[in-house]
Protein backbone atom coordinates (compact mmCIF):
# COMPACT_ATOMS: atom_id res chain seq x y z
CA UNK A 1 0.00 0.00 0.00
CA UNK A 2 1.68 3.11 -1.45
CA UNK A 3 -0.64 5.93 1.02
CA UNK A 4 -3.50 5.54 3.43
CA UNK A 5 -6.01 7.94 1.50
CA UNK A 6 -5.64 8.94 -1.67
CA UNK A 7 -7.56 12.63 -2.66
CA UNK A 8 -7.76 13.70 -6.10
CA UNK A 9 -8.51 17.29 -6.86
CA UNK A 10 -6.16 20.06 -4.47
CA UNK A 11 -8.75 22.64 -4.29
CA UNK A 12 -10.31 23.87 -1.22
CA UNK A 13 -12.36 20.71 -0.61
CA UNK A 14 -8.88 18.71 -1.29
CA UNK A 15 -6.88 20.59 0.76
CA UNK A 16 -9.29 20.79 3.87
CA UNK A 17 -9.59 16.88 3.95
CA UNK A 18 -5.94 16.29 3.70
CA UNK A 19 -5.71 18.95 6.46
CA UNK A 20 -8.30 16.73 8.55
CA UNK A 21 -6.35 13.68 7.68
CA UNK A 22 -2.90 15.30 8.77
CA UNK A 23 -4.28 15.80 12.61
CA UNK A 24 -5.83 12.23 12.38
CA UNK A 25 -2.07 10.86 11.70
CA UNK A 26 -3.29 9.39 8.23
CA UNK A 27 -0.80 9.29 5.75
CA UNK A 28 -2.32 10.81 2.35
CA UNK A 29 -1.53 11.90 -1.08
CA UNK A 30 -3.04 14.76 -2.73
CA UNK A 31 -3.06 14.74 -6.17
CA UNK A 32 -3.92 17.11 -8.93
CA UNK A 33 -4.33 16.92 -13.03
CA UNK A 34 -3.37 21.09 -13.05
CA UNK A 35 0.68 21.99 -13.40
CA UNK A 36 0.19 24.65 -10.64
CA UNK A 37 -2.80 25.84 -8.49
CA UNK A 38 -4.96 28.37 -10.13
CA UNK A 39 -5.12 32.06 -9.25
CA UNK A 40 -8.52 32.49 -10.26
CA UNK A 41 -10.38 34.10 -7.39
CA UNK A 42 -13.94 31.88 -7.80
CA UNK A 43 -15.80 31.59 -4.87
CA UNK A 44 -15.91 34.57 -3.00
CA UNK A 45 -16.54 33.92 0.76
CA UNK A 46 -16.89 31.65 3.89
CA UNK A 47 -19.83 30.64 6.05
CA UNK A 48 -20.39 30.47 9.57
CA UNK A 49 -20.16 27.02 9.78
CA UNK A 50 -17.02 26.79 7.88
CA UNK A 51 -15.04 29.54 9.81
CA UNK A 52 -16.68 27.06 12.80
CA UNK A 53 -14.55 24.41 11.29
CA UNK A 54 -11.46 26.18 10.63
CA UNK A 55 -11.43 27.68 14.20
CA UNK A 56 -11.79 24.37 15.58
CA UNK A 57 -8.66 23.38 14.24
CA UNK A 58 -6.64 26.40 14.43
CA UNK A 59 -6.70 28.08 11.29
CA UNK A 60 -9.24 30.68 11.29
CA UNK A 61 -6.95 33.62 12.63
CA UNK A 62 -3.99 32.89 10.45
CA UNK A 63 -6.42 32.50 7.62
CA UNK A 64 -7.93 36.00 8.07
CA UNK A 65 -4.71 37.44 8.34
CA UNK A 66 -3.74 37.26 5.23
CA UNK A 67 -5.40 40.27 4.09
CA UNK A 68 -8.45 42.39 4.66
CA UNK A 69 -11.35 39.87 4.65
CA UNK A 70 -14.53 42.16 5.78
CA UNK A 71 -17.97 41.01 6.80
CA UNK A 72 -20.81 40.89 4.65
CA UNK A 73 -24.71 40.77 4.77
CA UNK A 74 -25.72 37.97 3.57
CA UNK A 75 -28.94 37.99 0.97
CA UNK A 76 -31.58 35.19 -0.29
CA UNK A 77 -32.60 35.37 -4.14
CA UNK A 78 -30.71 38.93 -3.85
CA UNK A 79 -32.94 40.03 -1.04
CA UNK A 80 -30.65 41.96 2.06
CA UNK A 81 -30.73 39.95 5.41
CA UNK A 82 -29.52 42.36 7.97
CA UNK A 83 -29.73 40.06 10.73
CA UNK A 84 -27.64 37.79 8.75
CA UNK A 85 -24.14 39.44 10.13
CA UNK A 86 -25.23 39.13 14.23
CA UNK A 87 -26.88 35.81 13.53
CA UNK A 88 -23.86 33.36 14.25
CA UNK A 89 -20.49 33.83 16.53
CA UNK A 90 -18.67 34.03 13.47
CA UNK A 91 -20.39 36.40 10.37
CA UNK A 92 -19.99 35.79 7.03
CA UNK A 93 -16.63 36.72 5.72
CA UNK A 94 -15.51 37.70 2.36
CA UNK A 95 -12.34 35.52 1.92
CA UNK A 96 -11.76 34.43 -2.00
CA UNK A 97 -11.01 30.88 -2.70
CA UNK A 98 -8.10 31.38 -4.49
CA UNK A 99 -6.79 33.39 -0.80
CA UNK A 100 -8.10 29.92 0.70
CA UNK A 101 -6.42 27.48 -1.65
CA UNK A 102 -3.04 29.69 -1.24
CA UNK A 103 -3.40 29.07 2.69
CA UNK A 104 -3.93 25.71 2.84
CA UNK A 105 -1.30 24.77 0.30
CA UNK A 106 1.51 26.60 2.58
CA UNK A 107 0.29 25.17 5.63
CA UNK A 108 0.14 21.59 4.20
CA UNK A 109 3.51 21.91 2.63
CA UNK A 110 4.67 23.59 6.09
CA UNK A 111 3.82 19.90 7.68
CA UNK A 112 5.28 17.99 4.59
CA UNK A 113 2.14 17.60 2.43
CA UNK A 114 2.78 18.99 -0.89
CA UNK A 115 0.34 18.32 -4.07
CA UNK A 116 1.37 16.08 -6.82
CA UNK A 117 1.02 18.39 -9.81
CA UNK A 118 0.67 17.56 -13.18
CA UNK A 119 -1.08 14.04 -12.10
CA UNK A 120 -4.11 13.27 -13.87
CA UNK A 121 -6.35 10.48 -13.04
CA UNK A 122 -7.28 8.38 -16.30
CA UNK A 123 -8.15 4.96 -14.29
CA UNK A 124 -8.78 3.16 -11.06
CA UNK A 125 -9.82 0.01 -9.94
CA UNK A 126 -10.83 -1.11 -6.44
CA UNK A 127 -10.88 -4.65 -4.36
CA UNK A 128 -11.41 -5.52 -0.86
CA UNK A 129 -8.26 -3.92 0.33
CA UNK A 130 -7.93 -0.88 -1.74
CA UNK A 131 -7.75 1.31 -4.60
CA UNK A 132 -5.16 1.23 -7.65
CA UNK A 133 -5.10 4.76 -9.21
CA UNK A 134 -3.52 5.43 -12.40
CA UNK A 135 -2.39 8.46 -14.24
CA UNK A 136 -1.90 9.59 -17.33
CA UNK A 137 2.10 10.42 -16.44
CA UNK A 138 2.54 6.68 -15.98
CA UNK A 139 2.33 6.43 -12.39
CA UNK A 140 0.49 3.83 -10.54
CA UNK A 141 -0.52 4.10 -7.05
CA UNK A 142 -2.25 1.92 -4.16
CA UNK A 143 -4.43 3.69 -1.23
CA UNK A 144 -6.87 1.92 1.23
CA UNK A 145 -9.11 4.91 0.50
CA UNK A 146 -9.84 7.47 -2.44
CA UNK A 147 -11.72 10.41 -2.09
CA UNK A 148 -13.05 12.63 -5.64
CA UNK A 149 -12.69 16.31 -4.78
CA UNK A 150 -12.11 16.63 -8.44
CA UNK A 151 -15.07 19.61 -9.16
CA UNK A 152 -17.99 19.36 -11.63
CA UNK A 153 -16.61 17.04 -14.21
CA UNK A 154 -15.33 14.97 -12.10
CA UNK A 155 -12.96 11.99 -14.09
CA UNK A 156 -13.56 10.02 -10.85
CA UNK A 157 -17.44 10.58 -11.20
CA UNK A 158 -17.59 9.30 -14.72
CA UNK A 159 -15.09 5.98 -14.16
CA UNK A 160 -17.33 4.91 -11.41
CA UNK A 161 -20.45 5.56 -13.93
CA UNK A 162 -22.11 7.26 -10.81
CA UNK A 163 -25.63 8.68 -11.11
CA UNK A 164 -25.40 12.23 -11.54
CA UNK A 165 -29.27 13.64 -11.60
CA UNK A 166 -30.82 16.74 -11.92
CA UNK A 167 -31.25 19.62 -14.01
CA UNK A 168 -29.50 20.26 -16.67
CA UNK A 169 -28.17 23.77 -17.43
CA UNK A 170 -30.58 25.88 -19.33
CA UNK A 171 -29.17 29.99 -19.52
CA UNK A 172 -25.94 30.97 -18.69
CA UNK A 173 -24.71 34.16 -17.02
CA UNK A 174 -21.56 36.24 -17.21
CA UNK A 175 -19.43 36.07 -14.11
CA UNK A 176 -16.36 38.12 -14.01
CA UNK A 177 -13.28 39.96 -11.68
CA UNK A 178 -13.32 43.73 -11.71
CA UNK A 179 -12.26 46.60 -10.87
CA UNK A 180 -14.78 49.27 -10.77
CA UNK A 181 -15.12 52.96 -10.76
CA UNK A 182 -18.04 55.15 -9.54
CA UNK A 183 -20.50 54.37 -7.48
CA UNK A 184 -21.19 50.59 -7.42
CA UNK A 185 -24.32 48.70 -4.86
CA UNK A 186 -23.57 46.20 -3.16
CA UNK A 187 -25.40 42.66 -3.71
CA UNK A 188 -28.37 42.76 -6.36
CA UNK A 189 -29.91 45.30 -9.08
CA UNK A 190 -32.32 44.98 -11.50
CA UNK A 191 -33.76 47.27 -14.31
CA UNK A 192 -36.92 46.85 -15.23
CA UNK A 193 -36.27 45.43 -18.73
CA UNK A 194 -34.79 42.20 -16.83
CA UNK A 195 -31.05 42.98 -17.04
CA UNK A 196 -29.62 42.59 -13.51
CA UNK A 197 -25.96 42.97 -12.40
CA UNK A 198 -24.57 42.00 -8.77
CA UNK A 199 -21.79 43.34 -7.14
CA UNK A 200 -19.84 41.65 -4.16
CA UNK A 201 -15.87 42.80 -2.32
CA UNK A 202 -13.17 40.49 -3.28
CA UNK A 203 -10.33 41.83 -1.26
CA UNK A 204 -7.66 43.75 -2.77
CA UNK A 205 -5.13 43.11 -5.62
CA UNK A 206 -1.86 43.33 -5.21
CA UNK A 207 -1.50 47.29 -5.19
CA UNK A 208 -4.11 47.67 -2.43
CA UNK A 209 -7.43 48.53 -4.79
CA UNK A 210 -10.59 47.11 -3.97
CA UNK A 211 -11.62 43.99 -6.52
CA UNK A 212 -15.16 43.39 -6.81
CA UNK A 213 -16.92 39.96 -8.12
CA UNK A 214 -19.43 41.61 -10.53
CA UNK A 215 -22.45 38.88 -12.24
CA UNK A 216 -24.48 39.83 -15.06
CA UNK A 217 -27.70 38.20 -15.98
CA UNK A 218 -30.87 38.65 -17.77
CA UNK A 219 -32.51 39.23 -20.87
CA UNK A 220 -30.27 38.29 -24.47
CA UNK A 221 -27.56 37.69 -22.47
CA UNK A 222 -27.55 33.68 -21.85
CA UNK A 223 -24.38 32.51 -24.49
CA UNK A 224 -22.81 29.24 -24.82
CA UNK A 225 -20.30 28.59 -22.07
CA UNK A 226 -17.77 28.39 -25.01
CA UNK A 227 -18.49 32.21 -25.89
CA UNK A 228 -15.50 34.72 -24.10
CA UNK A 229 -16.73 37.02 -22.12
CA UNK A 230 -15.20 40.52 -23.41
CA UNK A 231 -14.53 43.60 -21.47
CA UNK A 232 -17.26 45.35 -24.51
CA UNK A 233 -19.80 42.62 -22.89
CA UNK A 234 -19.02 43.87 -19.34
CA UNK A 235 -18.89 47.30 -19.96
CA UNK A 236 -22.46 47.23 -22.17
CA UNK A 237 -23.88 45.19 -19.29
CA UNK A 238 -22.63 47.59 -16.55
CA UNK A 239 -24.49 50.68 -18.45
CA UNK A 240 -27.49 48.57 -18.84
CA UNK A 241 -27.60 48.25 -15.35
CA UNK A 242 -26.13 51.23 -13.62
CA UNK A 243 -25.92 53.55 -16.41
CA UNK A 244 -23.18 56.11 -16.42
CA UNK A 245 -22.81 55.41 -12.41
CA UNK A 246 -20.50 52.52 -12.74
CA UNK A 247 -17.58 51.81 -15.21
CA UNK A 248 -15.08 49.08 -15.64
CA UNK A 249 -11.37 50.14 -15.03
CA UNK A 250 -10.02 46.59 -15.07
CA UNK A 251 -11.20 43.13 -16.00
CA UNK A 252 -9.08 40.28 -14.29
CA UNK A 253 -10.89 37.16 -14.97
CA UNK A 254 -14.45 36.31 -16.25
CA UNK A 255 -16.29 33.44 -17.33
CA UNK A 256 -19.70 31.80 -17.86
CA UNK A 257 -22.01 30.07 -15.37
CA UNK A 258 -24.63 27.64 -16.37
CA UNK A 259 -27.48 27.06 -13.69
CA UNK A 260 -27.21 23.16 -13.49
CA UNK A 261 -28.22 21.55 -10.51
CA UNK A 262 -27.17 17.83 -9.67
CA UNK A 263 -26.19 15.56 -7.09
CA UNK A 264 -24.83 11.91 -7.24
CA UNK A 265 -26.81 9.01 -6.00
CA UNK A 266 -24.25 7.88 -3.88
CA UNK A 267 -21.41 9.68 -2.03
CA UNK A 268 -19.91 6.34 -1.04
CA UNK A 269 -18.66 3.92 -3.50
CA UNK A 270 -16.95 0.86 -1.56
CA UNK A 271 -13.66 2.38 -1.10
CA UNK A 272 -14.16 6.04 -3.37
CA UNK A 273 -15.83 8.89 -1.74
CA UNK A 274 -17.27 11.75 -3.63
CA UNK A 275 -17.01 15.03 -2.07
CA UNK A 276 -17.51 18.59 -3.01
CA UNK A 277 -18.34 19.65 -5.95
CA UNK A 278 -17.92 16.01 -7.62
CA UNK A 279 -20.81 15.33 -5.63
CA UNK A 280 -23.01 18.46 -6.04
CA UNK A 281 -23.19 21.02 -8.19
CA UNK A 282 -25.67 24.55 -8.38
CA UNK A 283 -25.55 28.26 -9.02
CA UNK A 284 -22.82 29.82 -6.99
CA UNK A 285 -25.66 31.68 -5.00
CA UNK A 286 -24.88 32.68 -1.44
CA UNK A 287 -21.87 31.16 -1.17
CA UNK A 288 -22.61 27.79 -0.35
CA UNK A 289 -20.80 25.72 -2.98
CA UNK A 290 -17.36 25.88 -1.89
CA UNK A 291 -18.28 25.88 1.40
CA UNK A 292 -20.77 22.62 1.27
CA UNK A 293 -17.59 21.33 0.10
CA UNK A 294 -15.52 21.74 2.93
CA UNK A 295 -17.98 20.60 5.30
CA UNK A 296 -18.31 17.53 3.44
CA UNK A 297 -14.24 16.64 4.50
CA UNK A 298 -15.10 18.04 7.62
CA UNK A 299 -17.31 15.41 8.56
CA UNK A 300 -15.40 12.79 6.36
CA UNK A 301 -11.69 13.10 7.27
CA UNK A 302 -12.16 11.83 11.20
CA UNK A 303 -14.29 8.85 9.87
CA UNK A 304 -11.44 7.99 7.45
CA UNK A 305 -8.71 8.66 10.41
CA UNK A 306 -10.97 6.42 12.12
CA UNK A 307 -11.23 3.44 9.73
CA UNK A 308 -7.01 3.54 9.14
CA UNK A 309 -6.77 2.82 12.49
CA UNK A 310 -8.76 0.46 13.26
CA UNK A 311 -11.49 1.93 15.52
CA UNK A 312 -13.93 3.10 13.16
CA UNK A 313 -17.30 1.56 14.18
CA UNK A 314 -19.54 -0.98 11.92
CA UNK A 315 -20.89 1.57 9.45
CA UNK A 316 -19.85 4.76 10.44
CA UNK A 317 -18.05 5.34 6.80
CA UNK A 318 -21.53 4.83 5.24
CA UNK A 319 -22.99 7.87 7.64
CA UNK A 320 -20.60 10.14 5.61
CA UNK A 321 -23.37 9.59 3.10
CA UNK A 322 -26.52 9.68 5.65
CA UNK A 323 -25.42 12.82 6.76
CA UNK A 324 -24.22 14.86 3.85
CA UNK A 325 -26.19 13.38 1.42
CA UNK A 326 -29.63 15.89 2.67
CA UNK A 327 -27.35 18.83 3.32
CA UNK A 328 -26.48 18.87 -0.34
CA UNK A 329 -30.30 17.67 -1.53
CA UNK A 330 -31.25 20.88 0.81
CA UNK A 331 -28.88 23.33 -0.68
CA UNK A 332 -29.75 22.54 -4.16
CA UNK A 333 -33.16 23.08 -3.02
CA UNK A 334 -32.22 26.63 -1.94
CA UNK A 335 -30.43 27.54 -4.33
CA UNK A 336 -33.30 26.73 -7.70
CA UNK A 337 -35.96 28.35 -5.31
CA UNK A 338 -33.28 31.59 -5.75
CA UNK A 339 -33.14 31.21 -8.98
CA UNK A 340 -37.16 31.52 -9.37
CA UNK A 341 -37.14 34.66 -6.99
CA UNK A 342 -34.15 36.48 -8.60
CA UNK A 343 -35.60 35.85 -12.39
CA UNK A 344 -32.61 34.50 -13.04
CA UNK A 345 -33.27 34.74 -16.93
CA UNK A 346 -35.01 38.14 -16.73
CA UNK A 347 -38.44 36.43 -17.90
CA UNK A 348 -40.20 39.64 -15.55
CA UNK A 349 -42.56 37.10 -15.60
CA UNK A 350 -45.21 38.79 -13.48
CA UNK A 351 -46.05 35.59 -11.35
CA UNK A 352 -42.64 35.41 -10.30
CA UNK A 353 -42.51 39.19 -9.83
CA UNK A 354 -45.55 38.78 -7.60
CA UNK A 355 -43.87 35.95 -6.10
CA UNK A 356 -40.71 37.94 -4.89
CA UNK A 357 -43.05 40.86 -4.07
CA UNK A 358 -44.49 38.54 -1.35
CA UNK A 359 -40.95 37.12 -0.43
CA UNK A 360 -39.15 40.13 0.03
CA UNK A 361 -41.94 41.71 2.97
CA UNK A 362 -42.03 38.22 4.47
CA UNK A 363 -37.82 38.23 4.53
CA UNK A 364 -38.15 41.09 6.76
CA UNK A 365 -39.39 39.46 9.56
CA UNK A 366 -36.77 38.50 12.03
CA UNK A 367 -38.06 35.20 12.22
CA UNK A 368 -37.69 34.55 8.37
CA UNK A 369 -34.55 36.15 8.75
CA UNK A 370 -32.92 34.14 11.25
CA UNK A 371 -34.46 31.08 9.74
CA UNK A 372 -33.13 32.05 6.41
CA UNK A 373 -29.34 33.03 7.64
CA UNK A 374 -29.53 29.65 9.23
CA UNK A 375 -29.93 27.86 6.47
CA UNK A 376 -27.48 30.03 4.12
CA UNK A 377 -24.63 29.35 6.63
CA UNK A 378 -24.90 25.86 7.05
CA UNK A 379 -26.00 26.19 10.38
CA UNK A 380 -29.39 24.73 10.05
CA UNK A 381 -28.75 21.38 9.35
CA UNK A 382 -29.23 18.58 11.69
CA UNK A 383 -27.62 15.06 11.05
CA UNK A 384 -29.82 12.43 11.56
CA UNK A 385 -28.11 10.66 14.73
CA UNK A 386 -29.34 8.37 17.16
CA UNK A 387 -30.88 10.26 20.13
CA UNK A 388 -31.54 13.34 18.17
CA UNK A 389 -35.42 12.78 18.92
CA UNK A 390 -34.53 12.97 22.60
CA UNK A 391 -32.67 15.90 22.65
CA UNK A 392 -32.33 19.07 20.91
CA UNK A 393 -28.41 18.96 21.01
CA UNK A 394 -27.86 15.88 19.41
CA UNK A 395 -26.98 16.01 15.72
CA UNK A 396 -26.63 19.86 15.83
CA UNK A 397 -23.30 21.79 16.09
CA UNK A 398 -22.23 22.32 19.75
CA UNK A 399 -22.52 25.36 21.21
CA UNK A 400 -19.07 27.42 21.18
CA UNK A 401 -18.92 27.32 25.68
CA UNK A 402 -16.53 28.92 27.88
CA UNK A 403 -14.81 25.59 29.87
CA UNK A 404 -12.73 27.45 32.26
CA UNK A 405 -9.33 28.11 31.03
CA UNK A 406 -10.19 27.02 27.09
CA UNK A 407 -13.50 27.23 24.72
CA UNK A 408 -14.61 24.32 23.14
CA UNK A 409 -13.46 25.08 19.53
CA UNK A 410 -9.62 24.80 21.36
CA UNK A 411 -10.10 21.81 22.58
CA UNK A 412 -11.18 20.15 19.33
CA UNK A 413 -7.73 21.03 17.79
CA UNK A 414 -6.99 17.87 18.82
CA UNK A 415 -8.65 15.71 16.47
CA UNK A 416 -10.27 13.82 19.13
CA UNK A 417 -13.58 13.58 20.43
CA UNK A 418 -14.86 15.93 23.59
CA UNK A 419 -16.89 14.46 26.94
CA UNK A 420 -18.03 17.06 28.85
CA UNK A 421 -18.61 15.41 32.53
CA UNK A 422 -19.19 18.78 34.64
CA UNK A 423 -20.03 16.57 38.00
CA UNK A 424 -17.29 14.39 37.38
CA UNK A 425 -19.54 11.65 36.89
CA UNK A 426 -18.70 9.74 33.78
CA UNK A 427 -14.57 9.02 34.41
CA UNK A 428 -14.51 5.60 34.76
CA UNK A 429 -17.10 4.95 32.16
CA UNK A 430 -14.98 7.55 29.16
CA UNK A 431 -11.37 5.91 30.82
CA UNK A 432 -11.40 2.79 27.76
CA UNK A 433 -12.11 5.74 25.19
CA UNK A 434 -9.06 7.95 26.44
CA UNK A 435 -7.01 7.53 23.16
CA UNK A 436 -9.83 8.71 20.90
CA UNK A 437 -12.12 10.91 23.51
CA UNK A 438 -10.68 14.01 25.85
CA UNK A 439 -13.16 14.31 29.24
CA UNK A 440 -13.54 17.57 30.72
CA UNK A 441 -14.77 17.62 33.88
CA UNK A 442 -15.42 20.17 36.69
CA UNK A 443 -14.97 23.74 35.13
CA UNK A 444 -17.50 22.68 32.28
CA UNK A 445 -20.62 24.90 32.65
CA UNK A 446 -22.59 23.02 31.06
CA UNK A 447 -24.99 19.63 30.55
CA UNK A 448 -22.86 16.67 30.09
CA UNK A 449 -22.93 15.87 26.25
CA UNK A 450 -20.17 13.65 24.03
CA UNK A 451 -19.36 16.05 20.88
CA UNK A 452 -17.69 14.34 18.11
CA UNK A 453 -14.05 15.64 16.14
CA UNK A 454 -15.92 17.65 13.25
CA UNK A 455 -18.00 19.46 16.18
CA UNK A 456 -21.52 17.84 16.24
CA UNK A 457 -22.94 16.66 19.61
CA UNK A 458 -23.64 13.26 19.04
CA UNK A 459 -25.14 12.37 22.91
CA UNK A 460 -26.11 14.48 25.67
CA UNK A 461 -27.67 14.42 28.73
CA UNK A 462 -28.00 12.34 31.97
CA UNK A 463 -28.26 9.17 30.36
CA UNK A 464 -25.16 6.39 30.15
CA UNK A 465 -22.79 8.05 27.67
CA UNK A 466 -21.40 4.26 27.00
CA UNK A 467 -23.85 3.38 23.96
CA UNK A 468 -22.94 6.63 22.07
CA UNK A 469 -19.11 5.97 22.65
CA UNK A 470 -19.30 2.59 21.19
CA UNK A 471 -21.58 3.63 18.77
CA UNK A 472 -19.06 6.75 17.58
CA UNK A 473 -15.87 5.97 18.42
CA UNK A 474 -15.36 1.89 18.64
CA UNK A 475 -14.72 -1.07 20.55
CA UNK A 476 -12.88 0.45 23.70
CA UNK A 477 -9.42 -0.24 24.52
Amino acid sequence: MDTDVLIVGAGPTGMMLANELLIAGVSTVLADKLSQRSDLSRAGGVQSRTLEALDQRGLLEPLLATGEHPVITGHFAGIPLPLHANRHRLPWRSVPQVVIEGFFEKHLAEHGLHARRDHELVGLAQDDNGVTATFANGATLRARYLVATDGAHSTVRSLLRAGFPGQPGTVTIAAADVRLGGDAPASHTWNEDGHWAAVFPLGTDPQGRPLRRLVLGGTGRSLPREVPVTEDEIRHGLSTVFGTRVHLLELRYASRITNASRQVEQYRHGRVFLAGDAAHVHLPLGGQGMNTGMQDAFNLGWKLGAAVHGWAPENLLDTYHAERHPVGAAVLRNVRAQSLLMDWAGTRDPEVLAAREIFTDMAQLPDAQRHLADLMSGMAFRYPLHGAKAHPLVGRPAPDLDLGPSRLHELLRSGHGILLDPADTFAGVAGPWSDRVDRVGQGARTEPMLIRPDGYVCWAGAADPEPALNRWFGEPR
